[in-house]
């Protein structure tokens, strides 16, 4: 009886578990730009807790570029190697225990990161941020301070103005659209996101701020 209920038995899936083991992935390293591994002095470092456990971010690697430099920190378990060869245009990051969940999920984290800052340093980032709606427009101005301040016209009544963090560039190739640019991905994205958060775009009528592509479908409405 046990058999035949086996046989019967359908299965949700039948493919295996496709993992992506980006962390095992070389990164390259372009024209340019450098990298080195600098400790940290114990009172600035950083602490993290994954699975009950504290984690020390006691080093830091250091990618410079034409564009800038950006530092990345690493955790104990992380170390980055070049090939035995001595191929100076790539390096591989690796992991002390590579079954161990905590450090196999932050494997690839730190990799991308590492990446980032690669790519970053070299040829830069940009989120483009496109404004949809009946007069919603981006105005890019300067404040008392000299600093460049971006004033979103969305249709409140007052004007809300974003001071542009240090390293980034916006400019506006048109009223409706926001080009933004930098060296570091996560100031990039974390601005643009900040920007859509006064509007963010809404399903009835489409309108909003949308960030890189993004897109939204569409609802009907309700008739009573």
């Amino acid at each position: 009886m046990y058999s035949i209920w086996r046989t019967l038995t359908r299965y949700f899936s039948t493919s295996r578990l496709c993992l992506s083991n980006i962390g095992k992935k070389p990164i390259k390293i372009t024209d340019g730009v450098s990298y080195s591994i600098e400790s940290i002095p114990i009172e600035f470092c950083k602490t993290f807790t994954k699975r009950n456990k504290r984690f020390v971010l006691d080093r830091q690697i250091v990618v410079k570029g034409p564009l800038g430099a950006i530092r990345t920190e690493l955790p104990k378990f992380i170390h980055i190697h070049t090939p035995p060869e001595g191929d100076n245009h790539q390096i591989s990051v690796k992991v002390e225990r590579p079954l161990n969940k905590t450090q196999r999920s932050l494997w690839g984290t730190i990799r991308s990161a590492i990446q980032n800052a690669i790519i970053g340093t070299s040829e830069g980032h940009l989120s483009i941020v496109k404004f949809v709606g009946t007069g919603y427009r981006a105005i890019i101005e300067k404040n008392e301070k000299g600093e460049d301040v971006v004033a979103l016209k969305i249709g409140f009544p007052y004007t809300p103005k974003l001071v542009v963090p240090p390293g980034l560039k916006v400019s506006s190739p048109n009223p409706a659209r926001l080009v933004i640019e930098g060296c570091d991905k996560q100031q990039v994205k974390l601005f643009a996101s900040l920007i859509r958060e006064y509007k963010k775009p809404e399903p009835y009528k489409g309108k909003g701020i949308f960030v890189d592509g993004e897109t939204i479908v569409l609802k009907e409405r309700k008739i009573k």
